[in-house]
């Protein structure tokens, strides 16, 4: 009675694939990702292969290492590999220093803004970041169009202090 496939594959496995792995990963320099594609590939190849799968150890081991050395030569050969570049690293997306400004400064304002009084805070809210008029903002908040003007005036003195604490100039 002859083994099985799946029998013989276990066993040449559990025979070669400690040793197998070490070897690729020495052929791709460190590369586990690519060490496991390199094992993989072989041992399907073997599998497709009975003669070796009923070779005797020493045998299989030997096209196996074969097998594994030539598919790491096949793909360093190829196109795609001169292509790719390896990093270790993602590298860092380019930098738009007025992009980083502006958050900067977004930053600093809102963390100003919410050191200033509720009143101040609204009606710059409303009139400088909503876009409003001084007669929307008094019909929003329920104030006479001149206690906006009057808010606004003291609000932006009070940001303008607030800012100079937090180390901002002009």
């Amino acid at each position: 009675m002859s083994t099985s496939p799946t029998d013989l594959m276990v066993e040449l496995h559990s025979d070669h694939a400690r040793a197998l792995w070490a070897f690729a990963l020495r052929l791709v320099g460190g590369d586990r990702a690519r060490a496991e594609d390199v094992v993989q590939e072989t041992l399907l190849r073997a599998w497709r292969d009975r003669h070796v799968l009923e070779s005797t150890t020493a045998g299989a081991r030997a096209w196996l290492f074969t097998v594994a050395r030539r598919l790491v030569i096949d793909e360093w050969r190829s196109s795609r590999a001169q292509r790719e570049v390896l990093a270790g690293e993602v590298p860092e997306p380019a930098v738009d220093a007025a992009a980083v400004d502006r958050l900067v400064e977004g930053w600093l304002v809102a963390d100003a803004l919410g050191r200033l009084s509720t009143e101040h805070r609204q009606v710059l809210v409303l009139c400088y970041f909503g876009g409003r008029s001084v007669a929307e903002a008094a019909a929003e908040l329920g104030v006479p169009p001149g206690t906006v003007k009057s808010r606004t005036h003291y609000a932006l003195r009070s940001l303008r202090l607030v800012l100079e604490e937090m180390g901002v100039t002009r």
